[in-house]
């Protein structure tokens, strides 16, 4: 066949002030073939992947231009046309399993959703084909994970359950929003050979969106690079790899082999510990989720904790701020003991420690302005007045690299690496001692990440804050952390200065981590699971 499966012409989509986010875009798909989208955020990359299955994002509005899937014009069909494409002949993989699944609904009822809708399978027989999938993605328990609420899985179990889900019906075409960008890097691997698989077994045409070259590198056939709405280079993996033609292509390129490159940072020495947990322990329900567990931060330091999903680091964090009760164990902050509990932590206790959390998505309340989130710990720790509010998170703004005008916008209007960046201007508008950032670029691209890294060194220079980053992603860790800790089921494996913990001998599970980070090598996909599987 050789009739592209999916065509889009001169695609141009405007938000409702007319700015112009996607300026005639154009690209074609063949049956079994993936295009990678890659470039910074606000680009619109995932502006066009939803373009395709003729959505537009809430604020947004398709001007211009045609999407045709197998020679049908979708922006011609009526609006109960449309509906039947999709899911039935295009599928969309967000980025956030965890804020696109139902809480309120079992996996299983989810899953078997499209199929049946379309009448592609009935219930029982997407149910079986569904356990199936369940066990031939190695998810645990395959005959009951069905049966388990979004919330009872890990993000990378959620994340092989949205893949399953968006091939239920048979599609022609699916597009990959950044599907392994908050996964760890081991999770992230198993994803990404499920992603092939998929392609090659059900001969899917692919859109992967994503910012990590070296990701996109092991999936597509050709890139294509995207800078403010417009194109800028389309080539094959191999020439935007090897042979970039376009000097932001190269710069993409740079970026990322320099984010291999290990930077020993050292600490200045004799600093005061401001944080102390000692020999935590910490439970959900019966399961031991922390296992004495001790580290300490010292002011103006950057301490990486590091790990698989399920290893405990976000758990750490939760117990640090008192989301999550410790079961035993001391915590000191600035020579204070906190409590447990939130609740009883006192006003300023809550003001110093601040947390970045994972997702933005679920973190932003989509009904309030940016002005409104950022504003309300200025308001709520301050007693600021409203002009006082408004200049104050204007100058967040700008220390985020985001618009002025963005302070009347709406969060579901913004691109996933603008979201995560309001929420790190939310935790520096309470003027805090220490920040836990949990995976705080996680959503960024490579470019605006390092923008983002550079701002959280600058101001802890100004400033002499304190980091507790939380990241599955090693090249952040290079750049950034003094000390690094590794967490492996609950339990502290590994922990020292990050220069150590980066060099030889390793612990056998830091390790399997460094072998774990993608490499800018179109073969290294390969090359790593065929080395597991020896």
């Amino acid at each position: 066949m050789t009739t592209p499966i999916l065509k889009i012409q001169n695609l141009r989509i405007e938000n409702l002030a007319g700015d112009v986010l996607v300026d005639n875009a154009n690209l074609s798909l063949m049956p079994g073939k993936v295009l990678g989208l890659i470039g910074e955020s606000g680009a619109g990359k995932s502006t066009i992947g939803l373009a395709a299955m003729s959505y537009a994002r809430g604020g947004c509005k398709i001007t211009g231009g045609q999407v045709e899937i197998d020679g049908v014009v979708i922006q011609e069909l009526s609006a109960e046309g449309r509906a039947q494409f999709r899911g039935r002949r295009i599928a969309y993989v967000a980025q956030s399993a965890a804020a696109s699944f139902n809480p309120a609904h079992t996996i299983m009822d989810q899953v078997c959703e499209m199929p049946v809708h379309h009448g592609v399978r009935s219930r029982i027989e997407a149910e079986a084909w569904a356990v199936e999938m369940f066990r031939t993605l190695e998810l645990p328990d395959p005959e009951s994970f069905g049966a388990r609420y979004p919330h009872q899985v890990s993000g990378g179990q959620l994340q092989r359950a949205m893949a399953i889900m968006a091939i239920s019906a048979n599609p022609d075409i699916v597009v990959f929003d950044e599907p392994t960008t908050a996964l760890d890097v081991t999770t992230q691997i198993e994803v990404l050979v499920l992603i092939k698989k998929l392609i090659r077994d059900y001969n899917i045409a692919a859109l992967y969106i994503t910012h990590d070259l070296a990701v996109v590198a092991q999936i597509a056939d050709h890139i294509m690079v995207l800078r403010q709405g417009k194109m800028v280079e389309l080539e094959t993996t191999g020439n935007i790899l090897h042979s970039p033609k376009q000097p932001y292509t190269k710069e993409l390129v740079e970026d990322r082999q320099t984010s291999d490159v290990f930077r020993e940072i050292i600490l200045k020495a004799d600093r005061e510990v401001i944080l102390d947990a000692a020999h935590i322990t910490a439970h959900y329900g019966d399961f031991e989720v922390l296992k004495d567990v001790s580290i300490t931060v010292a002011k103006g330091e950057t301490v990486a904790i590091v790990g698989e999903s399920g290893s405990g680091k976000t758990s750490l964090a939760r117990v640090i701020v008192g989301l999550t009760e410790r079961s035993s164990g001391d915590l000191t902050f600035l020579g204070q003991t906190l409590s447990p509990a939130l609740k009883h932590r006192s006003r300023d206790d809550l003001r110093k420690v601040q947390l970045i959390y994972q997702q933005p998505d679920v973190a932003l309340n989509p009904r309030h302005t940016v002005g409104e989130i950022i504003g309300r710990p200025i308001k709520f720790y301050f007693n600021r007045t409203a002009d006082e509010v408004r200049e104050r998170t204007l100058e967040l703004l700008e220390q985020v690299g985001l618009p002025a005008d963005y302070i009347d916008r709406k969060s579901i209007a913004l691109s996933g690496g603008q979201k995560q960046r309001i929420c790190i201007a939310r935790a520096l508008a309470a003027e805090p001692t220490l920040i836990i950032c949990d995976e705080p670029t996680s959503a960024l691209d490579q470019l605006v990440a390092d923008e983002i890294l550079k701002l959280l060194q600058k101001l802890q220079d100004e400033l002499s804050l304190s980091y507790l980053v939380i990241t599955h992603d090693l090249g952040i860790v290079r750049r950034i952390a003094h000390r690094t800790a590794v967490l492996l089921r609950g339990e502290l494996v590994a922990s020292g200065a990050t220069g150590d913990i980066f060099k030889p001998p390793f612990h056998p599970y830091t390790e399997k981590l460094l072998q774990s980070v993608p490499e800018l090598r179109e073969s290294w996909l390969e090359e790593i699971t065929a080395k597991r599987a020896d």
